[in-house]
């Protein structure tokens, strides 16, 4: 089956508005996937390589061919800011063929809401939390605006795997089906999943459907991976230690840091500056002081502020002011940003990354995505310095790994592992 000549054409139009010269190989393998078949669906590709549109693509043209009475298709995603940034790409998409696209969250107009309560249609985007309080609050609703669902995608499921919330989330799912009388697939995306095949398990529990998962080659994408360990005081790590043998070389930094600075953030000053960058930390509260710290460096260096923030503590303007301007290709601002509210992996140029307190080494393809990037983690006070080459091939991570590493104790108040990843 030749799978763009099976989309809608308002779908073979926007191919062709956008330039793309052949459909990459998980939207072929999605298209047939959800096109020929009634069972659930898992995509699991690397970030950036097209999830979104491989999902929604084959969706849209059988509401198409087939419109839905009411909400045709629940996206639920673990993050407000990550609905934000799909919004875009799908009210695109979905605009002139006059299908609705709806955020349902705190930061969404009311007025949308009452609109969608009047007239259920189109794609509801919605997150778990939000999704709770709407069967609560909405209760007497749910029949009319979910009474012929006919998909729900869950976008980074991988994220409701580990926690009780994915538990919640998947209760939340099979309640709403009950109360509205309706059947709905499910289409999980992830760049990020050890294995597919418990996870497709737990997106089709309770479905009544198998879930298929796709099998297609996308392609080989490398990384280099280095690390830098710090103390927060001195002596570091590595001194009077010989440089590891065949090591490649980092990048030059690009700035200096003041003589006082914290080590592992004075790291990311001095390698930061004239890039695009992400600086990922575990709190809002070490959000809040890694960013403070970022900037009162630029003031004693007498440089511009080059330093944004972004966590759901702040105004929504502002959290959307800092993902434009990840967005923008010519800019060369840095964001810091906490890992829960972490939404700008699709910025349009190549971004560096920085993840300070990093939980673990899991951690790091996804909050890289598809940037290049500086990792900082906290580390217990047995720390281990190491160098490794790895690399890193769609949404795993091989084990071809040479270092030498070497194990120092010593009473102190903590320790930063700083990690550089970049493509050859």
């Amino acid at each position: 089956m030749n799978v763009f000549e099976r989309y809608a054409p308002f779908i073979q139009d926007y191919i062709f508005r956008s330039g793309w010269q052949s459909l990459r190989a998980v939207q072929n393998a999605a298209g047939d996937a959800i096109f020929n078949t009634d069972e659930n669906v898992l995509l699991t590709a690397s970030t950036a390589s097209g999830k979104t549109e491989a999902a929604f693509f084959p969706i849209l043209t059988l509401l198409e061919e087939d419109p839905s009475k009411t909400v045709g298709v629940l996206y639920i995603a673990p993050l407000k800011a990550l609905i934000n940034d799909q919004f875009g790409r799908l009210n695109e998409l979905c605009e002139e063929e006059g299908i609705a696209v709806t955020r349902w969250h705190g930061d969404a107009a009311q007025s949308r809401k009452r609109k969608l309560l009047k007239k259920p249609s189109g794609i509801l985007q919605i997150t778990p939390e939000s999704l709770e309080s709407l069967m609560i609050n909405k209760h007497g609703e749910i029949p009319s605006l979910f009474g012929d669902l006919r998909f729900i995608v869950i976008d980074e499921i991988h994220s409701l795997l580990r926690a009780d919330r994915g538990l919640q989330t998947f209760c939340l799912i099979e309640r709403l089906c009950k109360l509205a009388g309706c059947d709905p697939r499910r289409i999980g995306l992830s760049a990020t999943i050890g294995n597919p095949e418990l996870a497709g398990q737990f997106l089709a529990a309770g479905s009544g459907r198998g879930t298929i998962i796709p099998k297609f080659d996308g392609g080989k994408e490398v990384w280099r991976l280095s690390m830098e360990h710090f103390y927060n005081t001195a002596p570091q790590a590595d001194e009077g230690r010989a440089p590891v043998q065949d090591a490649p070389p980092l990048e030059a930094p690009t700035d200096a840091a003041p003589k006082a600075a914290d080590p592992g953030i004075g790291y990311i000053f001095e390698h930061t500056r004239g890039k695009k960058c992400l600086v990922f930390t575990n709190s809002r509260e070490e959000c809040e002081s890694v960013c403070q710290s970022l900037r009162q460096y630029c003031e004693v260096n007498h440089e511009p502020d080059r330093f944004l923030i972004h966590h759901g503590n702040l105004s929504a303007s502002y959290r959307e002011s800092a993902e434009e301007e990840m967005k923008d290709a010519d800019s060369l601002m840095s964001v810091s940003s906490s890992a829960r509210s972490r939404s700008t992996r699709r910025s349009r140029s190549r971004a560096s990354c920085s993840a300070w307190g990093a939980p673990g080494g899991g951690a790091i393809p996804r909050r890289c995505g598809s940037s290049c990037g500086r990792i900082i983690r906290r580390r217990a006070p047995c720390c281990r310095t190491a160098s490794r080459g790895i690399s890193f091939r769609g949404s795993r991570w091989c084990s071809s790994i040479s270092r030498s590493a070497s194990w120092s104790r010593r009473a102190w108040t903590g320790c930063l592992t700083a990690c550089c990843i970049t493509r050859p």
